[in-house]
């Protein structure tokens, strides 16, 4: 079997708010595109952890408010 290389192999799931748009996106590690947006940051995490699950990645949620925005919160 072929090991994966490039941006998916053992990427993380990033779910993050975007500034021009207020939307939340989920993005694969090492990617700039977004895979799905959503109104809320529940449903954006609701949809990535079953999307995990099913890949076994891991998922990183970023803060969008506060002294922590930016930042990987989970």
């Amino acid at each position: 079997m072929a090991e994966k290389k490039g941006p998916a192999a053992n990427a993380a799931y990033h779910v993050s708010k975007r500034k021009e748009d207020g939307k939340w996106q989920v993005f694969l590690a090492g990617s700039d595109k977004v895979i799905k947006l959503f109104a809320t940051k529940a449903e954006a995490e609701a949809w990535v952890n079953d999307k995990a699950e099913s890949t076994g990645r891991t998922v990183l949620v970023h803060a969008s408010k506060g002294k922590n925005k930016g930042k990987i919160q989970k």
